[in-house]
């Protein structure tokens, strides 16, 4: 096995996230005017390490606000036209409900990335990354480049911005919905994604993943009713798809209650009843990730993806990381409880979908399927150690064909 190299970097990515000095025109006229000698500036996010195997690459650092710069650096390093993005969400990293409703502001055809402000302070990191992408502007709404969720942080001189007001978590979550409308003008979400807003955290993180990937916007409820914010989204969706997410902290009150306002589908957790808090959120997002009812879902029962790796205790990681559930490789959120140990069931689930190939020609491994890992965090979230053992549980495999077993010709 290939030895794996660590270094310390001031770059908050392993490769693509590097940004542009200077501002201009942009796009792909002015980059083939400067050519491949043009000097690019690194985001510098104290902490940040940068480790690539030979199926893993960690995007992050020392706190969420340098994991949610890498992720947008990596989809959007700003270099061309395609690689800006319309508009950039920025979140308040004290407010987790609002961040992980503004999952879904990732998914196509907005594709927001999400940067975090401190309160009312907007850190270098965001500040350099929101600088480095060049937002386009969002034609449907006037060309606005920012959207302040939950927050009052200045934005440099010269971006467009507009606030999404914060209220309840129901309330915020539908102002969410409401704005993915705007976004979308196209066609209104047919599925929701439903959560109790007493969730645990580390339940709800696969929710971020999940809304990205199927356009589907994340309403809260309570177990004791369905707050009037999310009854009005619904009822104006007439009757969508409503699945839900952890149904024991939505309770059966509220899940008959959400019956009256579309089908109802509740996601298994699959972990068994009085297991720790650990062990039930790294089975709920293995569950998250092999769920599928028709269109619906990741449904990842087999190899051949994307997956993005973050630490539970982490809870901002899962929106932070929600763009990589929507594009490039769509990869569904798996959570580890410890940086240095990988669950017995996320073992097994990366087991059951691990690529394989025979030692036949017909079945060589460049005809095969591959899985790659987005790893979140610095060594505080997936210690290094860690990250190889993905690697070596991701690597496509030979699997030796015994005598009993028929040989399968391949298909014409």
């Amino acid at each position: 096995m290939r030895t794996i190299a660590q270094r310390p970097l001031l770059a908050a990515l392993a490769f693509a996230a590097l940004g542009l000095c200077g501002c201009g025109k942009g796009g792909a006229e002015q980059l083939a005017r400067n050519g491949p000698t043009r000097k690019l500036a690194p985001v510098e996010a104290q902490g940040a390490v940068s480790v690539a195997t030979r199926n893993t690459t960690r995007l992050g650092g020392a706190d969420v606000a340098a994991d949610a710069a890498a992720v947008a650096r990596a989809v959007y390093p700003g270099l061309t036209a395609a690689t800006r993005p319309q508009v950039v969400l920025l979140v308040n990293e004290h407010d987790a409900l609002a961040a992980l409703a503004a999952s879904v502001l990732s998914s196509a055809p907005t594709g927001a990335p999400i940067l975090y402000s401190e309160g009312e302070t907007l850190p270098a990191v965001s500040r350099q990354t929101l600088e480095a992408m060049r937002p386009l502007g969002a034609p449907t709404l006037g060309g606005v480049q920012v959207i302040r969720v939950g927050t009052d942080t200045a934005v440099p001189d010269g971006y467009l911005a507009r606030p999404l007001s914060v209220g309840t978590p129901a309330a915020t979550a539908a102002a969410v919905e409401h704005l993915l409308l705007v976004l979308d003008r196209y066609s209104a979400p047919r599925q929701v994604i439903v959560l109790a807003s007493d969730t645990p955290p580390a339940l709800a993180m696969p929710a971020a993943g999940l809304a990205a990937e199927s356009g589907a916007p994340i309403l809260l409820v309570t177990s004791a009713h369905v707050p009037a914010a999310t009854a009005a989204v619904l009822a104006a969706l007439r009757r969508p798809s409503i699945y839900v997410i952890d149904p024991a902290a939505v309770g059966r009150h509220t899940i008959d209650s959400l019956r009256r306002l579309g089908p109802v589908t509740s996601i298994p957790s699959g972990h068994p009843a009085g297991a720790g808090a650990g062990e039930a959120a790294v089975q709920n997002a293995i569950e998250v990730a092999r769920f599928t009812d028709g269109a619906f879902g990741f449904g990842i029962k087999e190899p051949g993806h994307g997956l993005v790796f973050a630490n539970a205790a982490r809870p901002l990681d899962a929106p932070a990381s929600a763009l990589l559930s929507a594009t490039g490789d769509y990869g569904p959120l798996l959570l580890l409880t410890s940086a240095t140990q990988l669950a017995s069931a996320l073992v097994t689930y990366l087991t059951d979908i691990q690529p394989a190939y025979s030692n036949t020609p017909q079945f060589a491994p460049v005809r095969g399927a591959y899985n790659h890992g987005w790893l979140i965090g610095d060594e505080g979230a997936i210690a290094t150690i860690t990250q190889a053992e993905v690697d070596t549980i991701l690597e496509i495999r030979q699997q030796t064909q015994t005598s009993e077993e028929p040989s399968v010709a391949p298909v014409e």
